[in-house]
């Protein structure tokens, strides 16, 4: 009796023990499960928030614990948190308009002189690394150097020449831009404004030269009549009878028009016979 009781509570000691088994190992086995399963979705998160878009017009710059790593082209790259960091470049013309600076040419005259200068970033390693602020540092440097540039010339050069003027902005410019990895492709001058009181100089002189250009067109009207009206009169004095007809064809000029009277008191003939006397006396 006792040892069949005994052998009851073995069994039942050991299917107990066997069930706490089962359930320990489904916990553990559970327990696993769960561990990978955020594992996975902390994964998933590291490499969502990893991943940076780069645009086609734009480079960028992967940083490995603070240090350059390489080149970044277009596309979705990955940039791991903490670890990595990164830099975005866009490669895009850009335009930098200079504001209105004061400046006095060679001849002692003030001006007021505004550009624009078009540039772009050809290498964006250069464009992060030597430089702090590329876009501020290229407006800087264009004022300063148009300044220097305009101080250089006189006033006549600068308003004859803003092309030579431009072209030796962007030679010094694009010196200086070459060690930042950017390319100057073209300055143009914008405006230049005078004080008023040297507008109405320039004006006064303008206008004196062009009465001077009509003076001399006129003069020259005139030299070139007179020498076509001399040549004329000797052409009509050596052909007998063509003053005769130079003076019908003036008579019939003038009666063309039924508002004149034309009154010719003298004949022909006695004009006539006054030029043979005369001739006569000469010989």
């Amino acid at each position: 009796m006792i040892k069949s009781v005994r052998a009851q509570s073995y069994k039942y000691s050991l299917k107990l023990v066997g069930r706490v088994l089962l359930v320990i190992q489904l916990y553990v086995i559970s327990y696993t499960f769960l561990m990978w399963y955020i594992i996975l979705i902390i994964a998933v998160l590291i490499v969502l928030i990893s991943i940076r878009q780069i645009n086609q017009y734009e480079k960028g710059l992967k940083f490995l614990f603070g240090k350059f790593y390489k080149n970044m082209e277009p596309g979705w790259r990955l940039v791991w948190p903490i670890i990595q960091g990164y830099e975005r470049v866009d490669m895009r013309t850009k335009a930098v308009d200079v504001p209105d600076q004061n400046a006095i040419t060679r001849d002692n005259v003030s001006v007021t002189v505004n550009a624009v200068i078009y540039y772009k970033v050809v290498s964006a390693e250069k464009a992060i690394l030597e430089i702090e602020n590329y876009r501020y540092a290229m407006s800087q440097y264009a004022q300063t150097t148009m300044r220097n540039v305009v101080g250089e010339a006189t006033l006549d050069e600068l308003l004859a020449g803003r092309d030579k003027i431009a072209d030796r902005i962007r030679e010094i410019v694009e010196q200086t831009a070459t060690s930042w990895g950017l390319e100057v492709l073209n300055v143009e001058l914008k405006d230049i404004r005078l004080p008023e009181a040297m507008e109405r100089t320039i004006g006064k002189q303008a206008e004196a030269e062009r009465e001077k250009r009509a003076v001399i067109i006129n003069s020259e009207g005139e030299l070139a009549a007179s020498t076509n009206m001399a040549e004329a009169a000797r052409k009509l004095s050596e052909v007998p009878g063509a003053l005769h007809l130079r003076t019908l064809q003036s008579i019939n000029d003038i009666s063309s028009d039924q508002s004149n009277t034309v009154v010719f008191t003298v004949p022909l003939e006695v004009m006539q016979a006054f030029t043979g006397f005369l001739k006569k006396k000469e010989n």
